[in-house]
């Protein structure tokens, strides 16, 4: 199997591994915040992998998906909350639901940082071809390629795990963030809904919904990114 390939797989599950234990971390961090501490006494504010892998999802189908080049369908093991022990309930939901996309938001940013950091010190150079934005090393046989490329990695995949949590399907945390902001009177009708949650998720993935909103998404990011720079 090609050397390069396999490099590119280890980098893209160490990002998926972090990335996705950070973000169930801060789902943890914030309900014990709110009075819940089941999953603090469970250990999952941690961002040992231990703690939040689950074969199957964080390492059997994202492994699938990366070679084979199907859609990408990952999770976690599900963080354990006690909504009844939350005080101000509405409000806990609210910012448990959207903690771990809001650290998947702050990985990005602060890799952004990094990024532009190497990029102004001429160590890093951008790619902008018009339908492929990335990072090179300055000295392609440098070992600073290596680094571009986790950097890279990194960048997308938490922009990407944020975006794609904010949708509004059950199960993903969209669906208890508009759950609680919308009146009350909504609830049955979201609750209708969650029974559905993985048909509409599964039909999105496989329509290209996900990839059609990513192709904008990901693209911005990195123009983003690279305003003054670039």
């Amino acid at each position: 199997m090609d050397t390069a390939l396999i490099g590119k797989f280890i980098l893209y599950m160490v990002a998926l591994i972090f990335s996705l234990s950070l973000h169930e971390a801060m789902h943890a961090w914030m309900s014990n915040r709110f009075g819940d501490d089941l999953a603090h006494s469970q250990g999952r504010v941690s961002l040992s992998p231990v703690t939040h892998v689950d074969p199957i999802g964080t390492l059997l189908f994202p492994a699938i998906a990366f070679f084979t080049g199907a859609p990408l369908l990952g999770w976690a093991r599900p963080t354990p909350v006690n909504p009844l022990r939350w005080r101000e309930k509405r409000k806990a939901n609210f910012w448990v639901s959207i903690a771990g996309i809001l650290g998947n938001f702050a990985i990005a940013i602060f890799v952004g940082i990094i990024i532009l950091t190497l990029m102004y010190m001429g160590s890093l150079r951008a790619v902008t071809d018009g339908r492929y934005y990335g990072l090179l090393a300055a000295d392609r046989e440098s070992t600073m390629q290596g680094v571009a490329a986790l950097l890279e990695t990194f960048f997308v995949m938490n922009i990407g795990l944020a975006v794609f949590n904010l949708f509004p399907i059950p199960p993903l945390d969209g669906s208890k963030i508009l759950a609680s902001i919308l009146p009350e009177s909504f609830g049955s009708a979201i609750e209708s809904i969650e029974q559905y949650g993985f048909i509409i998720l599964l039909v999105a993935l496989v329509t290209g919904a996900f990839r059609a909103v990513f192709s904008v998404v990901i693209p911005l990011a990195w123009k983003i990114l690279f305003i003054g720079v670039a």
